[in-house]
């Protein structure tokens, strides 16, 4: 990864209404829209399983890791010369993973499995829990990558790495939206970090409705942006020494608890 700081990142944030189990509809629909977006982005976000909705039907949309949602990934952060990350169904060694993949230009995609499975929908009987944190490094920044979910579970995104920005990407349900308001700043205070959660719109094959409200939040819990529930795609500026300095004059994380994380 590129380690030289790039004080200001560009995201964007991409909100939209994801066609039910249909990757190609997907891909068509966000090649399009990102091609005819002519503003610059250090780091464009999709939802959670962005090429298929939240579904149980995982043999029906799951890929190899190197199958064709990835290619297609490589091929438009090459296109775009931007970081496009989000994530998807990967089958691997006989196991099915929701995955968040990072993918940079010209360089090899990074991931991580989400660790905490909604037993709520069965996530859980079908797909395999990741057992690691992964910590992305670019461009001078440290970013911690999760999935939905994962939102409810502090000792989780623990900021014991000194990550600088936590992206959670998610299909979150309007019927719990001020739950994912609350989680999200929680997440931004207690991790002295920025936070940006990115949700899904629309509803699914499952009759399930998504209000979207992605938000990007600073260290203080102060919005730096909130989407409404319509399709958009949001420029989102951070400001890495802002969050350095108040973390100098108002450092928490001196004084957090540690936690021994047992997988």
């Amino acid at each position: 990864m590129n380690e030289s700081l790039k004080e200001l990142l560009v995201l964007g944030i991409v909100q939209f209404d994801i066609e039910w189990e249909n990757p190609q509809a997907n891909r068509d629909y966000l090649t399009g829209l990102l091609k005819s977006d002519e503003r610059k982005f250090d780091v464009l976000i999709l939802p959670e399983v962005f090429t298929s909705g939240f579904t149980n039907n995982i043999e029906k949309v799951a890929e190899p890791m190197h199958g064709i949602t990835v290619k297609w990934m490589i091929q438009m952060a090459d296109t775009l010369q931007c970081v496009l990350c989000g994530s998807i169904f990967v089958e691997e060694n006989g196991h099915f993973y929701n995955r968040f993949v990072w993918v940079a230009p010209n360089e090899s995609p990074c991931f991580y499995d989400k660790r905490h499975l909604f037993s709520a929908e069965r996530e859980n009987e079908k797909i395999k829990h990741g057992k690691a944190l992964t910590l992305i490094k670019y461009k001078g920044w440290k970013i911690l990558p999760q999935i939905c979910y994962d939102l409810r579970f502090p000792v989780w995104s623990r900021n014991v790495q000194q990550y600088d920005l936590m992206i959670n990407v998610a299909n979150w349900p309007g019927a719990r939206r001020k739950v994912w308001k609350t989680l999200l700043k929680a997440r931004a205070i207690e991790n002295q970090c920025y936070v940006t959660g990115l949700n899904r719109i629309g509803s699914d094959g499952a009759g399930i409705e998504y209000t979207g409200d992605s938000m990007v939040i600073d260290a203080r819990g102060i919005e730096l942006y909130s989407a409404n529930h319509l399709k958009s795609v949001e420029q989102v500026t951070i400001d890495y020494n802002a969050l350095q300095k108040f973390r100098k004059k108002f450092n928490t994380l001196n004084d957090a608890d540690r936690f021994s994380l047992l997988i």
